[in-house]
């Protein structure tokens, strides 16, 4: 079982063949001693044995060759087939006991569960936002989402960009992330070079009350602080309003809450706190020695990182 699940400490950047970009990123920032919240991965390996256990490579395949990839209705059925396919496989018991084993020693009862694709963040394709994530999961439906987060390999999203990318014939897999979930106050990204301006002196900072998820799939509009990174002064700041809020249900899984009248059009950061977590992001960046997209939760007076991956756009 050994590289079948690996905590973030055995984990660097160079090991994406096994963890994908974001577990690698996550052991990388976990070994220099970025505040990341404690988990582990369940590796590529782990999935190809999975896929070969339950004798789906072929099927998997076969499904694949008849897409027209002209036809969404094509690629939808091939999508669903293969989804299919993964959902009614048995998970393997051996792995199955070393999953929980590994989740209850994280002493969280509740857990983030991410695809990290073993091509993701690469200079050939960004997979960030291809797959799928379960965020508030509980041990009860922790192999489910494990499984969720395999099959969204096969998202049709996932197998059109695929062909767009050229990569039919290359080899991607995908491992899953499991980490304790933060229960985040503010939460919301970091790009280390503003996006818009491309100037490299300058970062841009986006904040929202409640998970970041809110942020990434573009539900919310977010506070926005833009950073000197000379001498971390701010250049800018824009304060949106906010109505509601993305947080964790009583019984897992996320809910959408409204933000109270007194708090919807508050700044969501203080000047302290974004100089603080600038700070950290630079950091991170000069660590990678590139420019980051980052994702952040602010919680109990604390910064943690949840993600980090070069900035492909620019």
């Amino acid at each position: 079982m050994v590289d079948y699940l690996l905590d973030f400490e055995q984990l660097k950047k160079t090991d994406a063949h096994l963890a994908g970009g974001k577990g690698a990123s996550l052991g990388e920032m976990t070994r220099a001693g970025i505040p990341v919240p404690p988990g582990f991965v369940v590796t590529a390996a782990a999935f190809e044995q999975f896929l070969k256990g339950a004798d789906l490579v072929q099927e998997i395949r076969a499904a694949l060759a008849k897409v027209n990839y002209r036809d969404v209705h094509s690629v939808e059925r091939a999508s669903v087939i293969i989804r299919d396919l993964i959902h009614d496989a048995a998970f393997p018991k051996d792995l199955s006991a070393a999953v929980l084993g590994r989740f209850r020693q994280l002493k969280s009862p509740l857990v983030a569960v991410r695809s990290s694709a073993t091509a993701e963040d690469s200079s050939v394709a960004s997979w960030a936002g291809e797959l799928e994530s379960y965020l508030n999961t509980t041990a009860k439906i922790l192999l489910g989402n494990v499984k969720k987060c395999w099959s969204s390999l096969f998202t049709p999203r996932a197998i059109v960009y695929r062909n767009e990318k050229g990569m039919r014939r290359s080899k991607v897999s995908v491992a899953v992330v499991v980490q304790q979930m933060i229960q985040a106050e503010v939460a919301g990204i970091a790009f280390t070079v503003h996006p818009v301006t491309k100037d490299y002196n300058q970062m841009i900072i986006e904040a929202g009350f409640g998970l970041g998820e809110a942020i990434v799939s573009g539900q919310i509009t977010p506070d926005s602080y833009v950073i000197d990174k000379r001498d971390l002064h701010l250049v800018d700041i824009n304060i949106a309003a906010q109505e509601k809020m993305l947080v964790r249900k009583s019984s897992g899984g996320n809910v959408w809450r409204s933000v109270s009248a007194e708090k919807r059009e508050v700044q969501k950061l203080t000047g302290r706190q974004i100089v603080e977590l600038a700070k950290l992001c630079t950091d991170i960046e000069r660590h990678y020695s590139k420019p980051q997209d980052i994702e952040w939760a602010f919680a109990k007076k604390k910064f943690f990182i949840v993600q980090s991956r070069p900035i492909t756009t620019l």
